[in-house]
């Protein structure tokens, strides 16, 4: 009796990791088919491959549009990562370590970029650029990605410091640290994890973005994202396919990096109470 409930056991699990493998190959797949395109010798698509070039890769570095648009991605989404893992720690930091009337309102008008559609946003956002003349600027551009990063910043440092202890602030205080000293000596290193996962979020949000840079931006602000959609509506080649090979690759090498940094963090939290 014994065995036969061992091997039925045995048997869901198998059909359980079977169904997710299925499940994970489903969603995966379709991402990988277009890595071959990229190395494809002819400007047509067809399946075997007639034959393997790199000539899209040079076409991609070499062309104007392209590097021009690579650029102007990077000219926002740097500064965006920027503005918003300060914003994004800052609130994490009053959100989870002081208490305050209409908390959750804050909390949830702070998360709402997370829930609304982007096309709501970016109306919104146009109508009101319209009126303060910053509509087809990089600044704009740069305070709307913000506004749509801020909060995986806010996220991942506020799950940091669900682990951080109040009473060292404390004790830097007691010992005569101001509050920048305590901050950049105690809070920062202990929370250094999260906010460098938050980083990369942010600048993965903004450099993703799409539905925001088609209503705000101009020609001189065309993102990536944009001169992708630009070319999937006027001509597919298969520079559109190294290019979303490249984009593949980038957020492999960031998903590595925040496991390693999520890792580190583990570490870090679990030496205190080795220690003790």
């Amino acid at each position: 009796m014994k065995f036969d409930v061992f091997l039925l056991e045995r048997a869901w699990r198998v059909c359980f990791v079977a169904v997710c493998a299925c499940i994970l190959l489903f969603l995966v797949l379709p991402i990988f088919v277009i890595v071959p395109f990229s190395f494809n010798s002819e400007p047509y698509f067809s399946y075997p491959l007639p034959g393997f070039s790199t000539r899209w890769y040079a076409e991609f570095f070499g062309s104007t549009a392209w590097q021009s648009a690579l650029r102007n991605s990077l000219t926002i989404a740097i500064p965006t990562m920027l503005l918003a893992t300060i914003l994004g720690t800052l609130a994490a930091l009053g959100l989870t370590l002081a208490d305050f009337p209409l908390k959750s309102l804050v909390i949830a008008l702070i998360m709402s970029p997370m829930m609304l559609p982007h096309i709501v946003i970016g109306l919104g956002l146009f109508f009101f650029y319209v009126k303060i003349g910053i509509v087809q600027t990089f600044a704009g551009m740069i305070l709307a990605h913000t506004t749509l990063a801020v909060p995986f910043v806010v996220l991942t440092v506020a799950a940091t410091l669900e682990n951080f202890n109040a009473n060292l602030v404390r004790a830097a205080s007691s010992l005569g640290a101001g509050p920048l000293r305590v901050f950049f000596k105690v809070i920062l290193p202990l929370i250094l994890p999260g906010v460098l996962s938050g980083a990369l979020f942010a600048f993965v949000v903004s450099f993703d973005e799409l539905i925001v840079a088609l209503l705000l931006s101009g020609a001189e602000q065309r993102t990536l994202p944009r001169q992708i959609w630009s070319g999937v509506r006027e001509s597919i080649s298969p520079v559109i396919m190294t290019v979303a090979t490249l984009l593949i690759a980038l957020s492999a090498i960031l998903m590595l990096f925040v496991e390693a940094i999520r890792r580190r963090g583990e570490r870090l939290a679990a030496k205190p109470a080795s220690g003790e």
